[in-house]
């Protein structure tokens, strides 16, 4: 059976609805960045999902080709990840989307290495006679976190942010967006089969000890 992060490692991906504190590891990442709005038709953010689903399966299916990674395991291909912030903002204005500055993610298995990743962008952009050049391979220790499990549109996550940080600071923890710490959002549902009120999305945000 395929494996799967989002099953083995529920505490980072499947948690409860109400807050809680988590402590993120170091993972290894495809990464896009980007700016502007989201919902732009044809924009950055869309083509950043391009580059970075085809380099994802392309990974993912090396083991049908002639290529074969070292120490590959059938894994199910991560969900999509975003690290989000705007300049002189703690945190998201979610009113002004054209000012967002992004980082677009996928999680990459263990077994992918800088050579592995290396090869799997070369071969994306063969098949693709596309530039892959902004994809990266992105190493990222998120560490102390505070998370929630949002089900609704993207536009109702405020409420869910504000609660966030509300048991955050019950908790004795500040907000940290210090340099290298973002807001998080990763994306459970296809934005394109689930209706807004079902969308799920765990968000985290950077905190320290008080």
């Amino acid at each position: 059976m395929a494996f799967d992060y989002k099953k083995e490692y529920k505490e980072f991906y499947l948690p409860p609805r109400t807050p809680s504190i988590v402590t993120v590891p170091a993972m290894n990442f495809l990464a896009v960045r980007g700016q502007g709005d989201p919902n732009e038709e044809n924009g950055a953010y869309k083509q950043a999902l391009e580059l970075l689903y085809a380099v994802a399966y392309t990974i993912k299916m090396s083991k049908m080709g002639k290529h074969q990674l070292e120490g590959y395991f059938d894994y199910v291909v991560p969900p999509l990840e975003g690290l989000w912030w705007q300049e002189d903002t703690q945190g998201v204005d979610y009113s002004r989307k054209a000012d967002f500055r992004w980082i677009s993610l996928i999680r990459l298995p263990e077994f992918v290495t800088k050579e592995a990743f290396d090869w799997a962008v070369r071969e994306a952009a063969e098949k693709k006679q596309r530039d892959f050049s902004k994809v990266e391979f992105f190493s990222w220790e998120e560490g102390l976190c505070v998370q929630c499990m949002h089900i609704g549109p993207y536009d109702d996550e405020p409420a869910t942010v504000a609660a966030m940080e509300a048991y955050a600071t019950e908790q004795g923890y500040t907000l940290d967006f210090s340099q290298g710490r973002f807001h998080h959002e990763i994306y459970l549902s296809d934005v394109r089969r689930c209706k807004p009120k079902k969308l799920k999305t765990v968000i985290r945000q950077p905190v320290k000890c008080v």
